[in-house]
């Protein structure tokens, strides 16, 4: 069976259609396949839109879940966030298209919401929108600190309270990680399923150790960049001591004076294999509300890729590595330097924590295992 997601021009105003072509589902799945509408932030330019709902709808669609995207937001808005230029244009388009959500959301059994539907409206005009259908709600930041944490009392007035209010209201609230349960919990979820972001195994071959000097490998976005800067002092450190070359995909205009950086672009059908040519992955954290509430995923990455992780001891990272087995956690810059040395230094060391690494992430870190418990808890809230 082959199935395809097909992702609609930024400028039309229909959803993103996912469709199966080949031989029926029939045999897996019951012959009315439950709708879901996606509605999504991003398009597939958008990671967390990627990981958390739309790389998801191949493998529910075998589960007799239909789904059909509908991003918020456009590729162009990605792009101008990333390369400085006005998002002006992209956002009144996005508000321009919003009066079709309405007629969508009626047309499908249920509702998917990547954080809100409409940001920086009123939860009023999402209630509004949504009627008495059922919705899930995820997310995999500290969300709420968006209104209720920023430093503009005009914005914590008005909004403040909607995230809070839309969570109580979802019929399944999906989060990925440890603080943001406890948060959701908190806050009055009635239902909530941790669901870690996850990579699709398939997407990930082991492949052997690069050549050349000791590689160092980050992944991420200019956005997200200057966490890397946190390390610049032991990445000097060790650079001073031997050849080693920092890989930063992502973020081209990053550098750090006194290291060797090589710089990709990234792209979804190349990541995969640019962090295979790296001999360790890294992800640096600063301790702050907004950090404890990340999901780790770079992690996930260079675990799936065989590849051994560092990571600062922050939030979810503590949790998806296991320190000393799969990778290794770093706080303060002695430990980074101390821990970047020995998987330089100790090459077996290095290679058995990749090995174990890709065992940790295939288990628990990987679409392949998460999809079926995803399914069933769609089907349950409809269900019940």
């Amino acid at each position: 069976m082959s199935i395809s997601v097909h992702l609609d021009r930024a400028d039309r105003a229909g959803p993103t259609q996912v469709t199966e072509t080949g031989r029926s589902q029939v045999e897996r799945a019951p012959s009315a396949p439950l709708r879901v509408l996606m509605a999504t932030r991003y398009g597939r330019l958008g990671a967390s839109s990627r990981l958390r709902l739309l790389q998801y709808a191949p493998r529910l669609a075998e589960f007799g879940i239909a789904c059909t995207a509908r991003p918020f937001l456009s590729d162009g808005y990605i792009r101008a966030l990333y390369e400085g230029g006005s998002r002006v244009k992209p956002v009144l388009a996005a508000y321009g298209r919003a009066a079709g959500l309405r007629a969508a959301i009626r047309n499908h059994d249920l509702v998917w919401i990547e954080k809100e539907l409409l940001p920086f409206l009123p939860a009023v005009l999402e209630r509004a929108l949504l009627g008495e259908k059922n919705f899930i709600l995820d997310f995999d930041d500290a969300w709420f600190l968006r209104y209720g944490g920023g430093g503009n009392r005009l914005v914590r007035t008005l909004l403040g309270g909607k995230f809070p209010a839309l969570l109580r209201r979802a019929s399944l609230t999906i989060v990925a990680n440890e603080t943001l349960r406890d948060w959701a919990i908190g806050a009055g979820a009635r239902n909530v399923l941790l669901l870690p972001t996850v990579v699709d195994l398939d997407h990930y071959p082991i492949a052997g150790e690069p050549g050349g000097p000791f590689t160092v490998g980050w992944i991420g976005t200019p956005v997200t960049a200057p966490y890397l800067a946190s390390i610049a002092g032991p990445l000097r450190t060790l650079a001073a001591e031997a050849p080693l070359e920092l890989l930063v995909i992502g973020a081209p205009g990053f550098a750090i004076d006194g290291v060797t950086c090589r710089h990709m672009p990234w792209s979804e059908a190349t990541e995969a294999h640019l962090i295979g040519q790296c001999h360790v992955g890294i992800m640096p954290l600063p301790d702050d509300a907004w950090a404890r509430g990340k999901s780790g995923y770079k992690l996930v990455q260079y675990m799936a890729a065989c590849r051994a992780p560092i990571g600062s001891p922050i939030g979810a990272n503590r949790a998806i590595v296991q320190d000393g087995v799969t990778g290794f956690l770093a706080g303060d810059a002695a430990a980074w330097c101390d821990r970047l040395r020995r998987l330089r230094d100790d090459v077996p060391l290095r290679r058995a924590m990749g090995v174990a690494a890709r065992e940790r992430a295939a288990e628990h870190y990987a679409l392949q295992a998460t999809a079926p418990r995803l399914a069933a808890a769609i089907r349950a809230i409809v269900t019940s």
